[in-house]
């Protein structure tokens, strides 16, 4: 029987890929449903294929969206798929994922805010709004005031990594990521749940950009797409930049 508490860094695909998953973490004390979209980072939405758009089935969602505020880290995932794959396929794969993580893991909707394909097209994960800071399945201890991105795919050392899924990962993360929030640097967080690295309660000091790996025992995004996170950052504050 596998635990709870593994990484949603991988998926059960149709090649059975399997590796430790995290578990949601419920706060003592969320946001309402109604709460108001977030500080924007003041860079431009990117263009973002709706729930509506890859037919992602809402009646497997099981509870309203919880909101968290300020987003003030990005967390870096891969989903644990096959790198082959046509992009056009992508919308299926991901219909799969949300079937595997709520009725598979028994969570309340898929994992992910986001995932980015190889080709660099961006997908809305989480139901909650793109516009607004939901609380993910992403990162045991660390998903709020997070923002988990998953690439779609498996970056192990020596896979190439797409620049088109660099750039991809790095829009919604300039977009998403406060403004007050420098992508290259060091942000403090609090964690929640003490199966990640951190015990609960423990302040602890990350990149504003970092890998699930960061903050807990697993190996996702993979060893090559985690060696790209200084390029995802310098691209970031790239965009950043043109904007002031």
């Amino acid at each position: 029987m596998w635990l709870r508490r593994t990484a949603v860094c991988a998926m059960v695909v149709p090649l059975a890929f399997l590796v430790l998953r995290d578990a949601p973490v419920r706060l003592a004390a969320p946001e309402s449903a109604t709460a108001k979209p977030a500080a924007q980072s003041g860079v431009p939405r990117p263009a973002i294929v709706s729930r509506a758009q890859w037919h992602a089935d809402e009646s497997l969602v099981k509870e309203h969206a919880v909101y968290t505020g300020t987003v003030k880290a990005v967390f870096v995932h891969h989903t644990g798929h096959t790198n082959g794959y046509d992009c056009a396929d992508a919308p299926k794969m991901l219909r799969a994922m949300e079937e595997a993580h709520v009725e598979g893991e028994g969570w309340d909707d898929i994992g992910y805010n986001f995932v980015v394909d190889r080709c660099g097209t961006i997908y809305e994960g989480r139901a909650g709004g793109v516009g607004r800071s939901v609380r993910g399945a992403h990162a045991t201890g660390f998903n709020a005031h997070s923002v988990g991105v998953a690439a779609l795919g498996t970056y192990d050392a020596g896979v190439p990594v797409p620049k088109a899924l660099i750039e991809g990962i790095a829009k919604v993360g300039a977009w998403k990521l406060d403004r007050s929030v420098d992508p290259e640097g060091i942000v403090r967080m609090v964690s929640t749940n003490g199966d990640s690295r951190y015990r609960r309660g423990e302040v602890v000091y990350l990149h504003a950009v970092a890998g699930h790996r960061d903050t807990y025992q697993t190996y996702c995004p993979g060893e090559a797409l985690y060696a790209q996170l200084p390029t995802i950052r310098a691209e970031m504050a790239r965009m950043r930049s043109r904007k002031r």
